[in-house]
């Protein structure tokens, strides 16, 4: 089965009173029989959709309420002290005292509602790869709803709620933070049954003292699981006693650990990895399963198996999971494969330029290095700034030279303020270019490659290096076969 929100398209979402009454609302107009969906962003509304006029940042969802009347909103939810501004608008509208606040309590209402089986995911790395993997896995046993995107935050999550149908059967809600005190709120709202901890790292370390206040912020996801919930963690990660600890201390009475752990819960057996993918034997729980992942990489795998922890909880058929493993694909920007034609031949571009940091880093250059080249061929490495590390930034990207000394790349090319360090760290024989930015880099990047090379692009999304991806796919068609 597809997206929840497909499957029921002839359902509404919401009625207008049922949204009132669970935000609390003023109504000004005559309220819709039928709320079809819910926006934040005036320029991808769909006719019969609510509109939030969030205030964030850098906007005011306000200005924007008239061009969302325009486009067909079924309702604007808008705040009392705009109410004055907005007056002349006759579309129908529901007054509350904050917006995000209301949209928070409106996505409660659907928790409450639903009898879904609902899975959070936080972690350093993996979320929105786990995330989408038990999305596609989950879908033949039921109707699954899933956060869009990296939908992770202060505004995703509760829109994330917001838009799960009432007859939904699996709910996926990514739950993210780069600051203590952050997931708390957030999962309290999502209540979910099984609570996935992927990895702890160094992201967002700019923020924190050291990985275990890092470990003590990704733990608050215990915080919000129901009387009966689950908690799945890295049994191979350095930090799993003390999560472990932090769960038990949180009353969670069911801790689960995936990994090669020989104590693992879901523990992998065996995996042949091959540039293709991964041949791999796992047992879950009880049961022993085998399955190809045609996604390639050890860390791949390790996400694998919280999916598969995950899945058995939550009820699907583990036979139908695996299968749905055979045709998984990656994301854009997380590991994406592009075979383009060059010449007379093809080389392969991977597409790693959504974010970085140092665990993700290295995962990305172990794909790397066992990716094969064709005669002639060369691996390519094009890395970028690792963002948020605050004053580990320094040692951190200069850290990176045994990965990338040990990945067997015959180019190296750097673009970025924090990562200047690394070539300064690299052994003097390695061929390193640097250049001050992605745009910089771009041009003789992209003129430069051969048949048979593998370029792997990755860096954090914020400096820019899905521009360089996509001056690659403008330039080159993609190659046959």
């Amino acid at each position: 089965m597809s997206e929840a929100a497909d499957l029921i398209a002839d359902e509404p979402l919401w009625t207008g009173q049922d949204m009132v009454d669970a935000m609390g609302a003023r109504p000004v107009h005559e309220m819709p029989a039928a709320v079809t969906g819910i926006s934040i962003d005036s320029r991808t509304l769909k006719p019969g959709d609510a509109f939030f006029a969030i205030k964030g940042d850098n906007f005011d969802g306000h200005n924007f309420a008239t061009a969302a009347a325009a486009a067909g909103a079924s309702v604007l939810v808008i705040s009392e002290n705009k109410l004055p501004a907005l007056g002349r608008l006759t579309v129908p509208m529901m007054v509350v005292g904050d917006v995000l606040e209301a949209l928070g309590r409106l996505g409660m209402a659907a928790r409450a509602r639903t009898k879904a089986r609902i899975i959070a995911v936080t972690g350093s790395a993996g979320k929105t790869t786990t995330k989408e993997a038990l999305r596609h896995v989950l879908a033949p046993s039921g109707t699954v709803h899933a956060s869009a995107a990296s939908f992770n935050n202060h505004w995703g999550v509760p829109l994330t709620l917001a838009r799960m149908p009432a007859a939904t059967d699996f709910g996926v809600f990514e739950i993210g933070m780069n600051h203590p005190g952050e997931i708390t709120p957030l999962v309290k709202m999502v209540r979910p049954h099984i609570a996935i901890i992927t990895l702890i790292a160094a992201a967002h370390l700019g923020h924190f003292k050291d990985l275990k206040e890092i470990a003590h912020a990704k733990a608050e996801i215990f915080a919000g699981l129901t009387s009966d919930g689950h908690a799945l963690l890295n049994r191979d990660d350095a930090h799993f006693g003390l999560l472990q600890k932090l769960a038990k201390q949180a009353g969670v009475p069911n801790v689960h650990g995936f990994g090669a752990h020989d104590r693992a819960n879901v523990r992998l057996i065996n995996a042949k990895y091959s540039d293709g993918g991964t041949a791999v034997t796992a047992k879950v729980f009880k049961d022993e399963v085998s399955f190809q992942l045609p996604v390639p990489g050890r860390h791949m795998v390790q996400n694998v198996l919280a999916v598969l922890g995950a899945a058995k909880l939550a009820g699907a058929d583990l036979g139908t999971v695996c299968e749905a493993l055979g045709t998984l694909q990656s994301e854009k920007g997380r590991g994406q494969r592009h075979r383009l034609q060059v010449g007379a031949g093809y080389f392969t571009l991977i597409d790693e330029s959504y974010n970085a940091n140092p665990a993700s880093m290295q995962a990305a250059l172990d794909v790397l290095a066992s990716a094969p080249v064709e005669d002639g061929g060369r691996r390519i490495a094009v890395l970028g700034d690792m963002l948020e590390l605050g004053d580990h930034s320094r040692d951190l990207h200069a850290g990176l030279a045994d990965a990338v000394s040990a990945a067997a790349i015959d180019r190296l090319y750097l673009a970025g303020p924090e990562i200047r360090v690394l070539a300064d760290a690299l052994p003097n024989d390695m061929h390193c270019e640097y250049e001050a930015s992605a745009d910089d880099l771009t041009g003789a990047l992209v003129a430069s490659p051969q048949p048979g090379d593998v370029i792997m692009v990755k860096s954090s999304n914020g400096i820019g290096f899905s521009r360089i991806v996509k001056a690659f796919l403008e330039k080159y068609p993609q190659a046959a076969g």
